[in-house]
């Protein structure tokens, strides 16, 4: 209880009398005097030789409660005075008011007024007269166990006594609430007064024909963060954020918020984990919302120190307004977290607004993630295994595994609509994982029966790139199936790569000492500086399939192809050009003198029966012509 006691108490006092006013400060400040009476108490303990601990407990046992009292004349002021402290979160505990305060609003005016923009506050009617009635001043300023009265002429002990039993309740209360309604990590509203919060906004912006906007903010790529730096530097980055979106939301814009509509402290929200809600409780129109939005992604872009680190993190936002996208919170809240996900599947570190449209899509991409779950223990999964083509001497090279799904309920589903979820929910770690060990066991067998498999490529996802312990899962999978390092090539997309080099490199070496070839796909689509790859240690390059549609066209993506096949040969890389759909390509890529070739005019993605008869087929050859062997293999 000696916590609550040296906390300083912020007072206001409300009385148009200035002789009422002198005699609360009198009450309220009387350093003077206790200075005097400390001092007094010193000189007692010196006198009777008492020792330093001793003097220390005494001097704890009697130190009091101090005030921190502001004086308002009117009731008008007095509502001023509560909105300006709210909006220096420096809330006041108790306000005395006078019941009677001419020529102005009375006291309970104030009250009401004052309680709707403080809740909690504890307030303190003081009056001359006999005929204030609790019940109806009760009902006007709910709730009743927050209002307390104060007869004229008043002792100054009771003034005093009555502030302190006031202020601990009220700092009791605070720290209740904030255990159970407020982020103990960045100090922000959780979501259950989140939501309460809305709820109330609601309510009030339906009386008052307002537009209200909910925008549900996600920092992106945040595992990162944790994965790299560890717990701790994520729980500061989280801070700084929760500080910069408070900062970025005080710099209230009268072009956007009509006046009286800035945005409370309660209206930002840490939902949990990385996610945050902004509440725009009054705007003028729908749009305004976007440019909120935008401040808050700008704010979060500027460079944040944590640690010894610098980091720039850029956020992901979904809004959702009333009352076109929903009249109630939850409705509310689910549309802007939908706007969200597909802000940051277009486009990360941008602001989308929801669209009915959204629905229909969210509700198959739930479908997706529900069946993907159990797609593995169902056997659904599969591999196809595309053949790749040295297109100077028609041997086949290599073959891609690729994933294929096919459920009992949705049929064949393409992987373009069920990668991205997998990457997305986690699932592509055990999905990326028998992939590998399949694939793997695959080519283990073909080459059992002698069968000319020099090269099995499987693509790898960024999660499980970034997984600290891939390296030795993949060794792993290589010692149990017992395929020969040199024989598997992994590939990863070229975003992934470039997306931390550092990283990139060391994973890189660690399965090169494997043994086993790295290639970087889709390579051309991303932002590579050509530079890095000697050090990255790359077998191969994947030219984008992008660049070989229109490379017979005499566009620039020829020009681009033209580049990627003479840097690959004069860094001594191999290179496979995809999407290979036409004889054009075909000769073009020969003329380059560029090494493989895949796509569907040599061969699509086969079963693995059929993949192992053209290998077979392969082998038997006898032609020494390349035009012969294209014609023998592909037709």
């Amino acid at each position: 209880m000696a916590d609550l006691n040296q906390t300083t108490i912020r007072v206001l006092v409300v009385d148009d009398e200035p002789e009422v006013r002198d005699a609360y400060r009198q009450v309220l400040l009387q350093s003077e005097f206790s200075e005097e009476l400390e001092g007094f108490r010193e000189l007692r303990s010196r006198l009777f030789n008492r020792n330093a601990a001793e003097r220390a407990r005494a001097t704890t046992r009697s130190r009091g409660a101090t005030f921190e009292p502001v004086f308002c004349d009117q009731a008008q002021a007095a509502v001023a005075a509560v909105k300006e402290a709210l909006g220096r979160n420096q809330p006041f505990a108790v306000v005395f008011l006078d019941m009677r305060m001419p020529p102005g609003p009375d006291g309970v005016w104030a009250a009401a007024q004052i309680r709707e923009l403080d809740p909690a506050v504890e307030i303190v009617i003081c009056t001359a007269y006999s005929d204030a009635d609790p019940g109806d001043i009760g009902a006007r300023v709910p709730p009743e166990d927050k209002l307390s009265y104060l007869q004229k002429p008043f002792h100054p002990h009771e003034v005093r006594q009555m502030t302190i039993a006031l202020g601990s309740k009220w700092r009791a209360e605070r720290r209740i609430v904030r255990l159970a309604y407020f982020d103990t990590l960045t100090g922000l509203p959780n979501r259950e007064q989140s939501h309460n919060r809305l709820v109330g906004a609601l309510q009030a912006a339906k009386e008052k024909d307002r537009i209200l906007a909910v925008l549900y903010l996600d920092l992106d790529n945040f595992k990162r963060v944790n994965d790299t730096l560890g717990h701790a530097a994520g729980d500061e980055l989280l801070r700084q954020v929760a500080e910069r979106l408070r900062n970025s939301l005080r710099q209230r814009d009268d072009s956007v918020l009509p006046a009286g509509g800035g945005v409370r402290a309660g209206d930002i929200a840490r939902l949990g984990g990385d996610e945050f809600m902004v509440l725009l409780p009054s705007l003028r129109s729908p749009a305004d919302a976007g440019s909120v939005a935008e401040r808050l992604i700008e704010a979060l872009r500027e460079p944040l120190q944590v640690a010894a680190n610098s980091l720039v993190v850029t956020a992901s936002i979904g809004i959702a307004v009333y009352p076109q996208d929903g009249s109630d919170a939850v409705t509310l809240l689910r549309h802007a977290d939908l706007a969200m996900y597909v802000a940051k599947r277009r486009s990360a570190g941008t602001c989308v607004h929801y669209d009915a449209s959204m629905n229909a899509s969210a509700l198959h991409r739930f479908t997706i993630e529900d069946r993907l779950r159990g797609a593995l223990a169902r056997n659904e999964l599969s591999l196809l295994f595309q053949p790749q083509f040295d297109v100077r001497t028609a041997n086949i090279s290599g073959l891609e595994a690729l994933l294929r799904w096919t459920s009992a309920e949705l049929g064949s589903v393409a992987p373009a609509e069920f990668l991205p979820v997998a990457e997305e929910t986690g699932l592509i770690l055990p999905i990326g994982s028998w992939a590998l060990r399949t694939a793997c066991l695959q080519a283990k067998s073909w080459r059992a029966e002698g069968l000319p498999v020099q090269r099995i490529s499987v693509n790898v996802s960024g999660r499980q790139f970034a997984l600290p312990e891939f390296p030795a899962e993949v060794a792993t999978i290589l010692r149990e199936t017992g395929l020969e390092p040199a024989v598997l090539e992994l590939e990863v997309s070229e975003s992934v790569v470039m997306r931390d080099e550092h990283w990139a490199a060391r994973t890189i070496n660690e399965l090169k000492q494997l043994g086993v070839s790295f290639a970087i796909d889709e390579f051309g689509s991303g932002y590579s500086r050509l530079g890095r790859l000697r050090s990255l240690a790359v077998d191969r390059l994947k030219i984008a399939r992008s660049f070989v549609t229109s490379i017979a066209d005499g566009s620039d993506d020829r020009a681009i192809a033209s580049a990627i096949i003479a840097l690959s040969r004069s860094l001594r890389i191999n290179v496979t050009a995809e999407g290979v759909e036409n004889y054009p390509q075909l000769a073009y890529l020969q003329e380059q003198d560029c090494h493989d070739a895949q796509g569907v005019l040599l061969s699509g993605p086969l079963q693995a029966e059929a993949a192992r008869a053209l290998l077979k087929r392969s082998g038997e050859l006898t032609e020494s012509s390349r035009s012969q062997r294209f014609k023998a293999l592909i037709g």
